[in-house]
Order: structure tokens, then sequence, then C-alpha cells
């Protein structure tokens, strides 16, 4: 149902977009979100996007250079990373959850999430 796509092998520096569609369009969700996860490491909470793209929140860490849009209505969302690190290096997922939280900033543990993406891979080189 979730088709995350973008990934791919970037210089420190540089930007890059991915995507998040929702292949079947009769399906609705609360909140879009995404994580990334390296090598040896935990998930790793990195934005979400409510349905309608009204509200959004980006992890500290990222805020500045990472960016999420989006919405239910177009069936895809984004995240738009810049000045990528060689730290960034990770499979990027996104997630989509019905879970009905009264703050956009509830959604940032995977338990909040039902379905997940494949993941695609970002690797920073420097």
């Amino acid at each position: 149902q979730l088709q995350a796509s973008g990934g791919g092998l970037v210089q420190v520096g540089d930007s890059l977009k991915l995507a998040c569609a929702v292949s079947e369009r009769t399906f609705t969700y609360n909140a879009m979100g995404w994580f990334r996860q390296a090598p040896g490491k935990e998930r790793e909470f990195v934005g979400v996007i409510s349905w309608s793209g009204a509200r959004r929140y980006i992890a500290n860490p990222m805020k500045g250079r990472f960016t999420i849009s989006g919405n239910g209505a177009k069936n895809t969302v984004y995240l738009q990373m810049s000045s990528l690190k060689s730290d960034d290096t990770a499979v990027y997922y996104c997630a989509a959850s019905n879970r009905d939280y009264s703050g956009i900033y509830d959604y940032n543990r995977p338990v909040d999430y039902e379905y997940w993406g494949q993941g695609t891979q970002v690797t920073v080189s420097s």
C-alpha cells in the first residue's frame, strides 16, 4: 500500500527528495510519517504530516535541513532533504497511521504506525 522511492547515492551537501505513494486510493489515514534506520541502530523518527497536509513536524536533529510535504488528496507525501551529511545514510521508511492523537508531535514512534512501506536506501558519501 505504501511505496517509498527516490533514494540513491549522493555526496555530502547534496539534496534528495523522497516520495511515498499510497497505492490504494480508497485508503485514508490520520498521519503519514518518515523514519530511518542505519545499520546497527534503532529506527529513528524523521517527520510526520497530517493526511490533510495542514500539520507537519520534523524531528529536531533534521530541522532546517529536511521538510515534509504532500497530502492524502494527492496520495503522495514527500521528504525533501538538503545539506545531507554522512550521518544521514540509512534506509528511509514511510509509514501511515490511523491512530487519533491530538497533536501531530505525538506520531513520533514506530509503534504509532500500523502500515509501512518497504524502505528506500539513502547513502551519503564523503
